[in-house]
């Protein structure tokens, strides 16, 4: 019983991470920016059958390192005494609409790479380079796997949790 309390005590109130697990997260995190940036620029030409895909790299890719950035800024984290100053906020909503813009950016990106699903790699009036396309592809459908499987976590954390509730060791939280 002791277990459960501390396991959902801990859910609550997650531990800080270290300075170096942080850093190297972050690294990892805006490894995938940098190569939707590389690509987009190194085949900003060479999508004749939709050319807002490399577009779609350049700007995707550029706003997500912005907002990599901007997290990595003391305005972003929240104080331990829970108020929140005028930098903090102005930050909070500036990441939200980075975000927002982000959400739409990517419905569009699908739009452009799931439209022209196989596109002639040959060289001509109607192809699209197929390191790009396929790049784009497999970047925006990363993105659902890792919603899919996070979504699967979340359905198992909330299984778990109704029994644990239903099993009666659980105090009201």
């Amino acid at each position: 019983m002791e277990d459960r309390q501390y396991l959902l005590q801990n859910i609550r109130k997650p531990p800080k991470l270290s300075t170096p697990v942080l850093i190297i997260s972050k690294l990892i995190v805006t490894a995938l920016p940098i190569a939707q940036v590389s690509i987009g620029a190194i085949y900003l030409h060479d999508c004749q059958k939709q050319p807002y895909i490399p577009i779609y790299l350049l700007v995707s890719g550029g706003f997500a390192l912005v907002l990599g950035l901007l997290s990595c800024l003391p305005c972003t984290q929240e104080p331990e005494d829970g108020t929140q100053s005028l930098l903090s906020s102005l930050c909070t909503a500036w990441n939200s609409l980075v975000s927002l813009f982000l959400f739409c950016w990517f419905i569009a990106g699908n739009v452009w790479i799931y439209s022209i699903y196989q596109p002639d790699y040959n060289t001509g009036t109607d192809y699209c380079n197929k390191t790009l396309y396929l790049f784009a592809f497999w970047t925006t459908t990363l993105v659902y796997i890792l919603l899919g499987i996070t979504f699967l976590g979340g359905c198992c954390m909330l299984f778990c949790l109704c029994l644990c509730r239903r099993s009666g060791n659980v105090d009201d939280v």
